[in-house]
């Protein structure tokens, strides 16, 4: 059985892109190579073929008929017989070329295929009498035969180099396309996890002004209900701007300043009041006595509030309990929200905070708690999961705490001159009595 790999848009797009770019780069790469071969094979070809021309040239002007350059014969044509320097080929000389030049004594050189040999062929008169020398080519033919298999060779080779540099380049250059995908894809979840629950809240909280106008259609008893849908949206505005700057979060630090997490989690708390009261779930607030500011972006940790008590109502059936806890330390604030719901299992903690990961038993992307991990890092502060199967499950976040307002330093005191000269009056005249002081 053949089992298809099948890939999203995005993972298609990029393979794609890898190829092209592979593609490009290898065909670069071979012309390159071959136009380099190229070169170098035709000028290796005309300098052997200039070196042959002047080497036969010279043999043909002065060498002796007996000695003649190694792989060079040369004839004489004397009363229509003709003479060879010894060890010649029998298939030599060329007569038609020799009869020429002594009719019209014009010099030729020409390439002559004789007996399946290459020859040089140059043709002229030394003298009065025509002359041919001939060089026999096999030497640089097989010279330029062996250049071209190893210029061949060397394109194979470079094509293939090519493919590797252009796999490597291919990556490092599509590497930013897949980065840039990544974060669409995860903006898109996010988007798409963060405006749900607020979402969620506004259409409980508009149900409830509708049915309770629809009992008594005096608009004073919804007035409740609209501040609180007001607040509902103001705070999705909140998460919407929060969303648009995540990235701020995940790249550098931003610019954060004291927010109150007892109070934020109490904002949170009445804001999934109503749909707590829906599921037939009790939210119970707990905090400890003192303050419990940290230094953060209050819109971010809001969220992570929200996503955490939305995480316990979606995992506690009716009738359940959840209880939010702040209380501080000498050195951070906590933050614990506790269900007695379908529970955990520890060893699965680390593996819920990661995205896309959720519990075995709800099938959920597990978005809201990876954000609430990326804010405590961008924040300083740490997550802890625990809890076990059927026991419900506690998360608590640390935050370290805000620094104190410095004390206000004194600031210098200008006193007047008749101040300042009784401050500087000797012991003696102070115990002289008041009645000695000038007014």
């Amino acid at each position: 059985m053949t089992t298809r790999r099948s890939f999203d848009p995005e993972r298609r797009l990029l393979i794609r892109t890898r190829r092209r770019i592979t593609a490009q780069v290898a065909a670069v790469f071979s012309l390159a190579i071959a136009l380099l071969g190229t070169l170098v094979y035709c000028v290796v070809v005309g300098e052997q073929d200039a070196t042959a021309r002047r080497d036969l040239a010279v043999a043909a002007m002065s060498a002796p008929m007996d000695h003649p350059p190694p792989c060079v014969w040369l004839f004489e044509l004397r009363a229509n017989t003709v003479r060879s320097s010894p060890g010649a080929p029998e298939s030599l000389p060329v007569r038609e070329t020799l009869d020429r030049v002594a009719a019209d004594g014009r010099t030729r050189v020409d390439v002559a295929e004789v007996g399946g040999h290459t020859y040089l062929v140059r043709t002229q008169r030394r003298g009065d009498v025509p002359l041919q020398a001939v060089r026999d080519m096999y030497y640089p033919v097989t010279e330029r035969r062996r250049l071209l298999r190893t210029l061949c060779a060397a394109e194979v080779a470079a094509l293939l180099a090519a493919l590797l540099i252009g796999q490597v380049l291919a990556r490092r250059a599509i590497a930013p396309l897949g980065e840039a995908l990544d974060r669409q894809r995860r903006f898109t979840a996010d988007v798409s996890h963060e405006l749900r629950s607020p979402l969620t809240r506004l259409h409980v909280r508009a149900q409830l002004a509708a049915r309770r106008l629809r009992r008594d259609p005096d608009p004073l008893v919804v007035v409740g209900d609209v501040d609180r849908l007001v607040t509902g949206i103001g705070q999705l505005g909140e998460v919407i701007e929060d969303l648009l700057l995540s990235t701020q979060l995940r790249q550098r630090r931003r610019p954060f300043g004291p927010a109150d997490l007892a109070a934020l989690a109490e904002e949170s708390a009445d804001a999934e009041a109503a749909r707590a009261g829906q599921r037939g779930v009790t939210i119970d607030l707990r905090r400890s006595p003192g303050d419990h500011v940290v230094c953060g972006a209050p819109s971010a940790l809001r969220r992570v509030i929200s996503a955490l008590l939305d995480n316990a109502l979606r995992h506690t059936s009716a009738g359940g309990h959840i209880w939010v806890t702040v209380c501080s330390g000498p050195e951070t604030v906590r933050l614990s929200v506790r269900d007695d719901g379908v529970g955990l299992d520890p060893r699965d903690g680390e593996r819920l905070l990661a995205r896309h990961v959720g519990a075995p038993h709800t099938g959920g992307l597990g978005i809201g708690l990876a954000l609430v991990s990326e804010v405590m890092d961008a924040h300083g502060g740490t997550i802890d999961v625990d809890g076990r199967p059927g026991a419900g499950a506690t998360f608590t976040i640390s935050l370290p705490r805000a620094a104190p307002d410095p004390a206000p330093r004194l600031s210098r005191i200008f006193l007047p001159q008749q101040a300042l000269s009784e401050t500087n009056r000797t012991p003696e005249a102070t115990a002289s009595g008041p009645g000695d002081a000038s007014l």
